[in-house]
């Protein structure tokens, strides 16, 4: 391809498409308003982790395809990736889609596509966007030509994803749609379903709501464990062998970039008559640190110890990566020590401390605690050989279901799982 990219915002999607459309030969400038991470990927190295992205990284700069600074530059496409965080009062702050899209205004001419793939409430484009790319003095759809194609992949296997997952752009008109599929075909062999602007937005806040309404009711099903005396991922297992049932898992909450945040948009949309299941979903989720916490207390309880220390073990939202991003996992530290609990936490993927009570040695974290607590579903976790943790109260609650139970309880531990009354 002969087009030119300028993409802005080089973060968790960003850096990643800028280095696929570069692999495969197209030349694209990166930017960025951080300059640590534009002098990073000058220099090769990473400030986000995701498998595959170093080599990726490493080929891209080599071979000349791929720049860096903190400032756009003319080109052909311009990918608009940034943040599209929620505020304090749970509405969107759409302050970085704006500023990115005022920031490519002195660059964009006659011609240019440009695409913003950042999640966003519906009517992002229409009423943030273009108000902005106006300002070109360029007739919209004649004479530049916008679209969305959200991101749909997953930390962890974002290069696979990026490639093979079916893609939705809208565009403006049909001309927009036409041309922003014709630069995904570089690399997309999924499917690439065109529709317009505002049904792309709804579309991918719709698929992060469904699995957050998905993980409330199995977070409420946990809580029933208790009344129950059962194994609620057990009973979630048997239930999903029905051929139209997919009842997703519990946890301590839900974290990252989209599935806690995106629903908001929805919420601040219809309102809480408009989107009542939406909204009780919400609340669900984000009360799971607290009732993390209530269960931690209680175990220390149940052995009459007060003011213990606990061992949080996973900082991160999710399993294998280093994103901290609305991470249910700090949440759950503040309600520790709002208890007067003794806290103290280890990832292994974030080797720089990022939190007051982070340590980087597991066997420190665990040496003086009374009860072991996994909150990140780690592959290091996972592979954890009880037999040989030093730690003094021989205490342990799963929240991820990652452990095995069988090995915890041979070594001598007391083994808890969130979900799980049936001990």
């Amino acid at each position: 391809m002969t087009k030119s990219i300028c993409v802005v915002g080089l973060g968790y999607i960003g850096l990643p498409t800028a280095v696929m459309f570069a692999n495969y030969g197209v030349k694209v400038h990166g930017v960025d308003v951080n300059p640590a991470a534009v002098k990073s990927i000058q220099e090769k190295k990473l400030h986000i982790e995701e498998n595959g992205l170093q080599e990726r990284l490493n080929k891209a700069v080599d071979e000349g395809f791929l720049t860096a600074s903190t400032t756009p530059v003319e080109a052909d496409v311009f990918i608009v990736a940034v943040p599209s965080p929620i505020n304090a009062d749970k509405t969107a702050n759409l302050e970085y889609v704006r500023k990115a899209t005022a920031s490519i205004v002195p660059f964009v001419k006659e011609g240019n596509l440009v695409i913003l793939e950042s999640t966003v409430p519906p009517k992002t484009v229409e009423n943030v966007m273009l108000p902005e790319l106006v300002k070109t003095g360029l007739e919209i759809g004649t004479q530049l030509y916008v679209s969305h194609s959200p991101e749909r992949v997953i930390p962890g296997r974002i290069f696979e994803e990026l490639i093979n997952n079916d893609r939705i752009v809208g565009g403006i008109n049909e001309k927009s749609a036409e041309l922003t599929k014709e630069l995904y075909e570089v690399f997309v062999k999924g499917t690439i379903h065109l529709t317009d602007a505002t049904t792309a937005e709804l579309v991918k806040v719709m698929e992060n709501t469904y699995r957050d309404v998905n993980i409330a009711f199995a977070n409420e099903l946990a809580k029933l464990a208790d009344k129950l005396d059962v194994n609620i991922w057990e009973a979630i297992k048997f239930a999903n062998y029905h051929p139209r049932v997919n009842v997703h898992f519990p946890g301590p909450g839900v974290g990252g970039h989209c599935i806690a945040v995106d629903p908001w948009f929805l919420v601040e949309l219809g309102g809480e008559e408009g989107a009542q299941l939406i909204h009780l979903s919400r609340k669900t989720n984000d009360g799971m640190p607290a009732f993390t916490a209530q269960r931690t207390q209680a175990i220390l309880n149940k052995h009459k110890i007060a003011g213990g220390k606990v061992a949080v073990f996973g900082l991160a939202f999710k399993g294998n990566v280093d994103d901290m991003r609305e991470s249910p996992s700090t949440e759950v530290i503040d309600h520790l020590v709002e208890l007067g609990l003794d806290v103290v936490s280890q990832d292994p993927h974030i080797v720089t401390n990022q939190h007051a009570t982070q340590i980087q040695s597991f066997e420190d974290a665990a040496k003086d605690a009374d009860v072991l607590l996994f909150l990140t579903d780690h592959n290091e976790f996972k592979e954890l050989d009880p037999a040989t943790i030093d730690t003094k109260a021989k205490i342990v609650f799963d929240t991820k279901n990652c452990l095995n139970r069988e090995k915890w309880e041979a070594a001598g531990f007391e083994f808890h799982l969130l979900g799980d009354a049936t001990k």
